[in-house]
């Protein structure tokens, strides 16, 4: 199969792959450059980036700000000639903050869902960034672009279409998730759903498939659907240059089929991760808090939650991985190695170009 390159307006991007973006401090300088080199899009969390700043305990915002400009930078910098993006929860406190730092410091592109980002194209107003919604239906992806259409007169540069075997929150409900849903007949109905706003604003939007999606035949499956491209997130945890511990890491590869697990997170949705004790204890209606608010997400209120999110994702990413969150999509049991994210680039390249 032919593998045609990604196009955003002006912006070509060699191989239609976007790496999906993973908080906190799974995806960030070190994993995005690399995919970013290899041909795709390299994707930065902006889930609470600043965790490893000597003052994020005493000061979460200020360090969550300057740690978006250094890893936006460096990752820049390390970038021979491709482009970098990053993923932005509507939820989280300090939205429009964040999402304004990330565009001063240089970002290419803002992926942005876990809620509506209705005034995502007011904060990149006047500049080039690229705006994409992420969405799981296409009843949200038209409340989003007739929003803004309405107000800002413009439209997504991309469209993101996160099915329910992804990993992380998961826009579906529980039951949901565990029907066999029709994930083809979402993508159809939202191409179905971006044509009028192609025509009113004479650009082609690409439509993105994420979720579940592991190796080159999945990718060529969705291209063949008439999709433009793919988000891929769990494939690229297992590599060297995944910014998160080596335990984190050697977790997915000891992974079977029934650690794939759901979880239901403090923001009030699925979320599909690895089973641990962690996990175990959540089952047994522990509750997992610390003892200071990390300022993450805009409806959270610590004294009702069963567990601090932000706690429990920073204590996985630091190398706790049995007392952490570990989100993983679907298939994270087929991880069998370290590998590098070039040679998972050419595997998916070659697997792609046999069918």
């Amino acid at each position: 199969m032919e593998i045609k390159p990604l196009k955003l307006d002006d912006i070509e991007v060699k191989l239609p792959i976007i790496q999906g973006g993973m908080g906190i401090g799974v995806s960030r300088e070190k994993l995005a450059a690399a995919v970013s080199n290899a041909g795709g899009i390299g994707v930065l969390s902006g889930a609470q980036i600043g965790y490893d700043e000597e003052d994020f305990y005493k000061n979460p915002f200020k360090a969550n700000v300057r740690a978006l400009k250094k890893h936006i930078t460096e990752a820049k910098k390390n970038i021979k000639n491709g482009i970098l993006g990053i993923n932005f929860m509507v939820a989280q406190r300090y939205y429009d903050e964040y999402v304004k730092e990330a565009v001063d410091s240089g970002i290419d592109i803002i992926i942005s869902g876990a809620g509506l980002p209705i005034k995502l194209p007011k904060l990149v107003e006047g500049t080039k960034v690229k705006i994409a919604p992420i969405v799981s239906s296409a009843r949200a992806l038209k409340l989003i672009l007739k929003s803004w259409d309405k107000k800002y007169k413009t439209t997504a540069d991309m469209v993101v279409v996160e099915g329910p075997k992804a990993g992380g929150h998961l826009g579906f409900s529980v039951e949901d998730i565990e029907k066999d849903i029709d994930f083809d007949g979402i993508l159809l109905e939202v191409m179905n759903e971006v044509k009028a706003y192609e025509e009113k604003y004479h650009k082609h939007i690409p439509i993105i498939a994420a979720g579940g999606i592991s190796n080159g035949y999945d990718i060529a499956k969705y291209l063949k659907l008439g999709v433009d491209g793919v988000q891929i997130a769990t494939r690229f945890v297992t590599t060297q240059e995944c910014d998160a511990h080596m335990n984190y890491k050697q977790k997915y590869i000891e992974a079977k089929k029934e650690d794939v697990t759901l979880v239901k997170s403090p923001v009030g949705l699925p979320g599909r991760a690895l089973n641990n004790n962690f996990v175990k204890r959540l089952n047994n209606q522990e509750r997992i808090v610390d003892d200071k608010c990390h300022l993450c997400i805009s409806s959270c209120n610590p004294k009702e939650i069963p567990f601090c999110i932000s706690k429990v994702l920073i204590d996985a990413v630091k190398g706790n991985a049995d007392e952490g969150l570990m989100f993983c999509g679907e298939k994270a049991y087929l991880a069998k190695e370290i590998t590098t994210v070039q040679e998972v680039m050419d595997e998916l390249v070659e697997q792609i170009k046999e069918v």
